[in-house]
């Protein structure tokens, strides 16, 4: 008899049951901690915006198993009596891996949520629009940004209660910590100042003066030796030393909407990923001497991003894409794209999430939340054929039951100007318009656009429809009296 299959089982299981909890030497962890293979244990996590659900995959078969709903779709959640959750957004995860925090930045809260069942755990309410959350590596507190505000929240990492308050400069984007626990990095989203503070003490120790004002993510290498973070009004990605004096190593021009950084170390060497939005890449750069060394396309609109626990994969989340795209670190080149729920943000992927089980309860199918409609603008006489040219911008409209949440993200237009999405009756974004959204472009020429209403129907009619007539989206400059002609136009 082979007893083979029997003796790989119970080895399975013994490594399991004993394996380390400490962090594996990929980000957030230590270098020097020992990588762990990717497995049906593992889970990546993605917060997502629109369907206010967080969808769980197995990265060794790239499947989705299934999405913990957190709260409802619009309208339902405009009611007065509504309790879920608003604007599913930010996330972090314990050092023993057994729990994530998943922040909504619309209902200002932090859920805590059990890695193995998938069941939540606990809610706790913060100040104004909290953004990320993350627990020390000693796993005693969470620190949850409150970017709506000026202080990070300093939670209890048993009870999740907050215990107290750390003042930063007014809109704090993000924390990450040090590998040896020492400090704690935050970056702002309202002034140009990072800074670094004493975790034991809670007292600023250190200040790094950012390139411009909008950071949204900000990572420690697991050699302890850099932080990086993203400048998304700019375009930047800024490197500065991990230990005093905290200086500035390197500013990166990396591209419009620069969203989240993380790295991976493999047998090639040590890498640095940024998810680029204008330009739907993520693009690689060595960390010893900030090389690019790769440029990799990936789908419209990639945001949050997590290496696997032995660094030979990067996830992404393809935030108008409504998918996860696994990249091989190796070879740099994506591997599988997953579907998943709406406008996925922060990204996370937890090693060893599963210790019992299939993992598969207190999920369910994807459902209305992977029901969106796609379409692409194109500068105004550009004829050309190349997407690099002639999409500038990409549309997502996220289904919401009868209406749907209108994303953009807009790039190629002048830094700084005002500017409006709007609704013409011509394809080539001639007569008057109809506004639907009105924004500023930032220093890159970049804007994320948001609207709400029954625009499908209206940009993308049915055919046999007996309202068929169609109308077209369109950006277009924004004066003080009047709108200007359309710049970029509805692609067909």
């Amino acid at each position: 008899m082979n007893r083979m299959p029997a003796v790989s089982t119970l080895s399975a299981l013994v490594a399991l049951v004993f394996a380390p909890v400490a962090l594996a030497g990929q980000a957030p962890g230590k270098a020097s901690a020992a990588d762990i293979p990717i497995s049906h244990q593992d889970r990546v996590y993605a917060a997502e915006q629109f369907s206010n659900t967080v969808s769980v995959i197995d990265p060794a078969s790239n499947t989705l198993v299934g999405l913990i709903k957190l709260g409802d779709p619009s309208p339902g959640n405009f009611s007065p009596l509504y309790k879920g959750q608003v604007l599913v957004h930010g996330m972090g995860f314990s050092p023993d891996h057994k729990t994530i925090a998943v922040v909504s930045i619309g209902s200002n809260s932090v859920s805590f949520i059990d890695t193995e069942t998938n069941a939540l755990k606990h809610v706790t309410y913060v100040g104004r629009s909290p953004h990320e959350a993350f627990f020390t590596p000693n796993g005693k507190e969470v620190w949850v940004t409150v970017r709506g505000e000026n202080y990070i929240a300093v939670l209890d990492g048993s009870t999740y209660e907050e215990k107290s308050r750390i003042v930063v400069p007014a809109g704090p984007g993000m924390q990450i910590f040090s590998t040896d626990g020492k400090y704690g990095y935050v970056c702002s989203s309202f002034n140009p100042q990072t800074v670094v503070i004493d975790v034991a003490s809670h007292k600023i120790v250190g200040h790094v003066t950012q390139a411009s004002p909008f950071c949204p993510n900000i990572a420690a290498t697991p050699d302890g030796k850099q932080v990086w973070f993203t400048l998304k009004d700019t375009g930047k990605t800024q490197v500065f030393n991990a230990r005093p004096p905290f200086n500035i190593l390197k500013t990166i021009d990396t591209g419009p909407i620069s969203n989240h950084v993380n790295f991976a170390h493999n047998s090639n060497g040590s890498f640095a990923y940024v998810t680029i939005g204008g330009t739907n890449e993520v693009k690689v750069f060595k960390t010893d001497d900030f090389s690019q060394v790769a440029t990799i396309s990936v789908g419209k609109l990639p945001h949050g991003i997590w290496p696997s626990g032995d660094g030979t994969r990067m996830y992404v989340g393809l935030e108008n894409a409504d998918a996860m795209t696994a990249i091989d670190t190796l070879t740099n080149q994506v591997i599988a794209t997953v579907p998943i729920g709406q406008a996925p943000q922060a990204v996370t992927y937890v090693p060893n999430a599963v210790r019992m089980g299939d993992g598969t309860q207190n999920t369910q199918p994807l459902g209305v939340a992977g029901k969106a409609a796609h379409l692409t603008m194109m500068a105004v006489g550009d004829s050309s054929t190349s997407a690099s040219t002639t999409e500038p911008t990409s549309v997502s409209l996220f289904d919401q039951g009868l209406v749907q949440v209108l994303q953009a993200s807009v790039t190629g237009l002048e830094p700084k100007k005002p500017y409006v999405i709007a609704l013409s009756d011509h394809p080539d974004g001639s007569g008057e318009l109809e506004p639907l959204a009105n924004f500023m472009s930032n220093p890159a020429g970049s804007a994320i656009v948001n609207a709400i209403g029954q625009i499908r129907q209206i940009v993308r009619p049915e055919a046999n429809s007996a309202t068929s007539t169609q109308r077209y989206l369109v950006v277009a400059p924004r004066g003080a009296e009047k709108i200007g002609t359309a710049v970029q136009v509805q692609s067909n």
